[in-house]
């Protein structure tokens, strides 16, 4: 079986895009945009397949839709709790999460976030979501579809997300504050079903290098407006 067959049994590479994460797409679910929509696009015309872009709003969809079999391939962070399900790539970008906080908060480092009392709005499901509950060791998880819409709404002590979006939001609204220190760093890759035959998975890794490499992501991040966001080291 090829490639092509194995990834796209349908005869149509299904990728599913997560328009919840300004920094990798963009746009609207009739016309999506960004990084990984690129790679999708470059993927497809290799293996001589149509593309089909399937759009969500959330990662835990995009990851929903890639293990029920709605799409052949995902965009997602790199975490042990979706490894049990996608086989992954190694990334082709990294990105930064932190937090921000209220412009007269006490919090200053993120070790001052992970302490009692503490609630941190996060978007359900997100990369961040999976490592602050794996990780945090006082601090408390509040979830929702959006973690500055949650800590807004609930008072909460701190908001977690993406270093860009969350330095624009805190650009609108002077009452906030960005904690600078990044809590984690979030590893995005290609993910596919972990059924799939060990050719094609590697096939997978083998085209983030070679894309990383000739400067493909860097371009393409730089064309939808991210140039700040870091291409991830070769494998």
């Amino acid at each position: 079986m090829t490639v092509a067959a194995d990834l796209a049994p349908t005869g149509v590479l299904r990728a599913s895009i997560n328009l919840g994460n300004p920094v990798l797409a963009n746009g609207t679910p009739d016309a999506p945009g960004g990084v990984t929509v690129d790679i999708a696009r470059e993927l497809a015309e290799r293996l001589e397949l149509p593309l089909e872009p399937v759009c969500f709003d959330a990662a835990r969809k995009s990851f929903e839709a890639m293990t029920s079999g709605q799409a052949d391939i995902c965009f997602l962070a790199i975490d042990p709790a979706r490894a049990e399900e996608v086989a992954f790539t190694a990334p082709y970008v990294v990105i930064e999460g932190v937090y921000a906080v209220p412009r007269d908060s006490k919090l200053t480092t993120v070790a001052d976030v992970d302490t009692d009392g503490v609630r941190i709005g996060v978007k359900q499901g997100s990369a961040y979501d999976l490592y602050l509950t794996r990780t945090l060791q006082q601090a408390t998880v509040v979830r929702g579809d959006e973690g500055v819409d949650v800590f807004r709404v609930e008072g909460l002590e701190a908001a977690a997300g993406i270093r860009q979006p969350i330095t624009q939001y805190v650009a609108e609204h002077p009452d906030l504050r960005v904690i600078d220190e990044r809590f984690m760093q979030i590893q995005q890759a290609v993910g596919t079903a972990k059924a799939k035959h060990p050719d094609t998975v590697a096939y997978l890794h083998a085209v983030i290098e070679d894309l990383k490499s000739s400067g493909f992501i860097a371009a393409s991040l730089a064309a939808s407006g991210q140039a700040d966001a870091m291409v991830a080291p070769p494998a």
